[in-house]
């Protein structure tokens, strides 16, 4: 029995893969009810997400935050509670989200043996129970890494119509872009759309005999719009970037950058400086 990853205590013990007491002791980390793991692994979303699957095998199936971060396309908090849908009504569990309705099978995919949502079922899931803006977070993290089209969610609305949030999924894919390259470039580029100043998606410039892509920019006035991440503190990265600034900078063109906090928290922010540099730069 495999108890390197999420397993059953009560099958474990059933094997006699372990004793009560080991099982009890300081080697394993209970996640859920009868859901233990190596008490060595970091407990993140992908962690309880699979501890999850266990718990809710044979007939639930990973959906939400949960698929998305199986299927690669992380796109949601660092808090964010695994998720399952399940046909049947099932006792609260603590970090734990429960949606229930019965997944039909051709929107269900297996991620190393764990059965989730297909990338196309978990972007129509989540543009429905998210708001605006995170939901196209989520279409856009997930097209890019497992390309559809907005006709593919579309035939899903028409499937399950009257499912809860469908009313908001075209306002959703109005706004997705799966040309994003992070959930963040997102948030500041629907902040940016939603308040009437579209820019430019992944812009290429050709300068110094080098070509660079630029998150957003609005080309006529030469401005760029950029994600400042933690990647940017890395020495290498960070050398890359003033060189790629300094070469940016004598093009003509300007970089204005904003920071986790402000794109999380403080969206109006991020529409005032841009209004202000589009207005200096026009006059």
């Amino acid at each position: 029995m495999d108890l390197t990853g999420p397993f059953r205590g009560s099958t474990a013990l059933a094997a006699g893969a372990l004793t009560r007491g080991v099982l009890a002791g300081p080697r394993f980390r209970r996640i859920y009810p009868d859901v233990y793991v190596p008490a060595g692994l970091v407990v993140d979303l992908a962690l309880l997400s699979r501890a999850a699957a266990v718990l809710v095998e044979p007939d639930g199936v990973l959906s939400g935050y949960s698929a998305a971060e199986l299927l690669n396309a992380s796109c949601g908090p660092k808090d964010a509670p695994a998720e399952v849908t399940v046909p049947a009504f099932r006792r609260a569990v603590p970090d734990l989200l429960v949606h229930r309705g019965r997944v039909p099978s051709d929107d269900v995919v297996h991620v190393d043996g764990v059965p989730v949502t297909s990338p196309a079922r978990t972007a129509f899931d989540l543009a429905r129970w998210l708001s605006l803006t995170e939901g196209v977070v989520a279409v856009d993290a997930l097209a890019r890494r497992h390309p559809f089209i907005p006709a593919d969610l579309r035939a899903l609305r028409s499937v399950h119509l009257g499912a809860w949030g469908c009313g908001r999924l075209e306002a959703v894919l109005r706004l997705a872009d799966p040309r994003a390259a992070s959930p963040m470039e997102t948030r500041i580029r629907v902040a940016l759309v939603l308040a009437g100043m579209p820019p430019c998606v992944q812009h290429p410039v050709a300068t110094g005999g080098r070509e660079f892509r630029l998150d957003l920019a609005y080309p006529a006035v030469m401005l760029a719009v950029e994600y400042d991440g933690r990647h940017h503190l890395d020495p290498g990265q960070a050398l890359y970037d003033l060189e790629r600034e300094a070469l940016l900078t004598a093009a003509g063109w300007k970089v204005i950058r904003f920071r986790a906090g402000t794109v999380l928290h403080r969206p109006q922010l991020i529409v005032a400086r841009t209004r202000a540099e589009l207005q200096r730069r026009r006059s």
